[in-house]
């Protein structure tokens, strides 16, 4: 791989030192590749990627007649660069991202400045503060393809770079000598570990995949963001408790049940336990920290009476406390209670793995006892001249302690509609009121269960007959209510509703959550609030109707009040798309926020929009900031979730100085528009204009999206063009990828295969397709101008546009028509065909707007990035569809792909061929960025 530098030895440009951190990593590959394997591997990767620039087609031919364990090692060799090329990418993007801090300031301060130049008043800004509640939600939606043994790795790679490049620094050490050999090493360990999983993960495997990246972010991301923003309103004349709550993380793992039958209440319980031991680890190390800082002595500085009392009480309950500590430390104050706190943390440790009841003083229950005693710390110091610390190390450790807890996530439970309905009918059908619940209609249904959540008397008991199936889902309440008795309050907090439909779906609910002693509109009590999931074009235009009847509703509006006014309402991006196309999707979820915003307001409700996006543009994806400085006005009051998917989960927090920066992004980006985004900022005529244009835009191009869609034979042609089939066997993820009892059409394929095999092969119609027609339809009717002023001056539009056109750089139809030609019987071309056309209507249209000469000109440094990655992605394509076609002219008919967490498949003569398919569709996914 040395031949690398004819693409990246430009020795000038503001990219010359990533190129050659990159010339110089490919380079180590090319001798691991000669030192692991033998000289002749690497001289075929020279080879086949030369071939390829030359002459595409003696490319295509000489990799289709390679055996398929050269064909596996040259897959290895490109996928292990991509992986190397990536990390490498992300250390210098964290590195510009400080230089560019350390000169016009991070992503607070750049808000700051703006919030001041508008004359905020700063009674305004404390009580947008108040309300800040940013939650990043990790899902296990299985879209990551690398391991974790692979991810750690890199993140070594990561770190000898920082540590090389901080002693060239700091020391003028420019010998590279040590952390060449390390990297080599490392190169080595990565050439000999198995990308491929073994076995399909369960959720236990996804949740401490989770946490491995939330005790990171724990240790170092989240609190350098909390003590910055803390800093920051302060300089806006804005004090905030170190106990309040701007950051805090949410997971759907081990909770998300719809479609996952492997999601029980049994799981769910031990993904909180598992949580609850890398919580507890974590808070130990900061209370380490605390206890080395804290070396205050009661013979030079005083301590409150609350703090000394309560040390006093502590040595009396926790007789775990050593007497050494209790000697050695009888001066320090500080230290001793943190000895007592650490104590109550192993009891709480202990406690949660027996099962035993909580004791008051011994052991804590959720987070607030806790803080409380940290609290008490800061108070004392803060009074006896240790002000420095009280506001420094100590407001840091509440400031963890808040975000995190002891859970380091909330779990967030979700389930599909259908299901709570079929635990009532069968209730139903017990007491005898209802003759056939199945066949009431919404209407009459909404009334029976307006009713029925008013009413006193138990619907249920503990002996009522369910069968497995509604057993399971009604369960969930109660291991809900049993989690939040065991674990804290705080453990879980939302319960969504897939596929909301009306509002008898959300009721629905909600008598079972009474049913479990979740909910009581008689004493005001609500333990966790419903959530409304709204995903497919009809659900989001009819939102505002339905939120509108729920908060109509005396009934549910009790539970809303009993939550603090607050109703969360979560938007589906992913299923949004596959059925409507980018354009649609993207428009009808713009519209629903402003009529769910006016309802919230009318009703007195503050409204928090879970935004359920993906990884990629087809999903939802695209540059955070932009994004939420992007949605409509006044529908941002200070709480955001946005869901973090599979790769995006490595991509923006495995280098912890980019993990800072997405999060400091995110929350910077809900402060500015919190304050400075609540009315319009355009002439309503204006706006209405656009509106009207992106109307026509948006129908036109749902036209042509349905029409591909619809087309019968398309079902066949993705089947046969892409890899799709393969997906399954990578087991990245406990979840199936079909949904129950669907058929072998494209209806009841999930969002992430739909645009898995997409881009698998260059097509990424999810990302595109449709755009064209629906601004050529604008165009058509008049609105030339009115699109060059969208683009000018609406955010929205803009952002749009943007993420269209990196989908559309990302796109390659010329790699994609060598699949067709070789895969896709010549009666389903005509779809190729259509695909091609839209593409070039599509470019066409985009620049017409941006007024560039090419997609991504705008960019010089990402699109020669993409160049790069082209000409070592290109061979693995040629490969991969070389390989499908071995694959399926093998047609194993007894091939089964493993279905069930922890399922292997057996031996067959297809295997070699399948590991080394896979191994092509990890390298493209390594260098597309993205899976699905």
């Amino acid at each position: 791989m040395t031949e690398l530098s004819a693409h990246l030895d430009e020795p000038e440009g503001p990219d010359a030192a990533l190129r050659a951190d990159i010339r110089r990593i490919s380079t180590l590959l090319g001798q691991t590749l000669a030192r692991q394997e033998g000289r002749p591997l690497l001289d075929l990767v020279e080879e086949i990627r030369a071939l390829v620039r030359q002459d595409v087609p003696a490319a295509a031919d000489r990799l289709a007649a390679m055996d398929i364990t050269t064909g596996t090692k040259l897959a290895r060799a490109f996928s292990t660069y991509f992986h190397l090329a990536n990390i490498t990418e992300q250390v210098h993007r964290a590195r510009d991202l400080r230089r560019r801090r350390a000169k016009d300031g991070g992503w607070l301060d750049q808000a700051a400045k703006r919030i001041a130049e508008a004359g905020v008043p700063a009674d305004e800004i404390a009580s947008a503060a108040r309300r800040l509640a940013v939650r990043p939600v990790f899902t296990a939606h299985p879209t990551e393809a690398s391991r974790r043994s692979i991810l750690s790795k890199l993140r070594q790679v990561a770190d000898s770079l920082d540590a090389e490049s901080a002693a060239a620094v700091l020391y003028g050490d420019n010998d590279t000598t040590v952390s060449t050999k390390r990297f080599a090493e490392l190169i080595d360990l990565l050439w000999q570990t198995d990308e491929l999983r073994l076995d399909r993960p369960d959720p236990l495997d996804e949740a401490r995949n989770a946490v491995y990246y939330l005790k990171d972010l724990y240790a170092e991301a989240a609190p350098q963001v909390l003590d910055d923003l803390a800093e920051t309103l302060r300089r806006l004349g804005v004090e905030t408790a170190p106990t309040s709550r701007p950051l805090t993380f949410g997971t759907w793992i081990g909770g998300d049940r719809d479609g996952n039958p492997f999601v029980t209440p049994a799981v769910t319980r031990d993904v909180l336990l598992i949580q609850h031991e890398h919580g507890i680890q974590a808070t130990e190390k900061v209370m380490d920290k605390l206890i080395e800082e804290l070396s205050v002595s009661r013979r030079l500085r005083g301590v409150s009476l609350d703090l000394s009392a309560s040390i006093a009480q502590d040595l009396d309950n926790l007789p775990e406390v050593q007497d050494r500590f209790r000697r050695v430390n009888a001066e320090e104050p500080y230290r001793l209670k943190v000895r007592a706190i650490k104590a109550k943390l192993a009891n709480t440790r202990s406690r949660l793995q027996h099962g035993t009841p909580h004791v008051s003083g011994r052991d804590y229950l959720g987070s607030d006892e806790l803080i409380a005693d940290l609290e008490l710390m800061r108070a004392s110091l803060a009074r006896n001249s240790g002000q420095l610390s009280a506001i420094g190390v100590v407001a840091t450790a509440i400031r963890q302690a808040s975000a995190f807890g002891l859970q380091l996530a909330t779990l967030d439970v979700r389930e599909h509609a259908e299901k709570h309905h079929e635990v009532l009918e069968q209730m139903y059908a017990q007491v005898g009121e209802v003759d056939d619940y199945a066949t009431l209609d919404r209407a009459d249904r909404t009334k029976l269960l307006a009713t029925e959540l008013t009413g006193r008397r138990p619907l249920s008991s503990a002996d009522t007959p369910l069968t497995d199936s509604a057993r399971k889902t009604f369960d969930v309440f109660h291991t809900i209510r049993d989690a939040q008795d065991k674990f804290g309050m705080d453990v879980v907090e939302s319960y969504i509703i897939s596929m909301t439909l009306g509002v008898d779906d959300v009721l629905a609910a909600a008598v079972l959550a009474r049913e479990a002693g979740l909910v009581d509109i008689q004493t005001g009590r609500a333990r966790v609030g419903i959530v409304p999931l709204l995903e497919t074009p009809a659900e989001l235009d009819a939102g505002g109707d339905l939120l509108d009847e729920m908060l109509s509703l005396p009934a549910y509006r009790a539970i809303v009040r009993a939550r603090g006014d607050l109703q969360e309402v979560m938007l589906g991006y992913s299923d949004s798309n596959k059925e409507a196309g980018i354009t649609t999707s993207q428009w009808r979820i713009h519209k629903a926020q402003r009529s769910l915003r006016d309802v919230a307001a009318r009703h007195g409700v503050r409204l928090r929009l879970f935004h359920g996006r993906g990884g990629t543009v087809g999903r939802g994806g695209g540059p955070t900031h932009e994004a939420i400085l992007a949605q409509p006005y006044g529908t941002l009051d200070g709480a955001i979730k946005v869901t973090e998917q599979g790769e995006v989960i490595s991509d923006k927090y495995t280098v912890p100085a980019l993990a800072r920066e997405n999060l400091e992004l995110t929350t910077a980006a809900v402060l500015q528009a919190t304050l400075l985004h609540t009315t319009l900022s355009v002439d309503p005529v204006r706006l209405e204009v656009w509106d009207a244009t992106m109307d026509t835009a948006s129908d036109a191009a749902f036209t042509t999206y349905r029409k591909l869609v619809e087309n019968p034979d398309l079902p066949a042609y993705f089947w046969a063009a892409t890899p799709t089939e393969l997906l399954g066997a990578l087991n990245i993820g406990s979840r199936p990828a079909k949904r129950q009892n669907a058929d072998a059409g494209l209806g009841g394929l999930r969002a992430i295969p739909w645009v898995f095999g997409w881009t698998q092969t260059r097509q990424i119609v999810p990302g595109w397709f449709g755009v064209g027609s629906g601004l050529a339809a604008a165009r058509a009717a008049g609105h030339g101008d009115v699109l060059d002023e969208m683009h000018n001056d609406w955010q929205f539009f803009r952002t749009f546009l943007s993420n269209v056109a990196m989908m559309l750089a990302k796109t390659d139809l010329s790699i994609a028509r060598r699949y067709v030609e070789t895969l896709v019987p010549a009666e389903l071309h005509p779809i190729f065909a259509t695909i091609e056309a839209e593409y070039e209507l599509t470019v066409r249209e985009v620049l017409a707007i941006t007024g560039e000469p090419q997609i991504l000109a705008a960019q010089p440094e990402l699109s020669r990035t993409l160049g790069v990655r082209d000409t070592y992605l290109e061979p693995l394509h040629h490969l991969q569809v070389a390989l499908l076609r071995q694959y399926r002219d093998l047609g194993d008919a007894g091939r089964q792909m493993p279905t069930a967490p922890g399922a292997r498949r057996g031996p067959s003569d297809s295997t070699a061929l399948e590991r080394a398919l896979l191994t092509t569709v990890n390298g493209i996914a390594a260098g597309m960025r993205n899976t699905g």
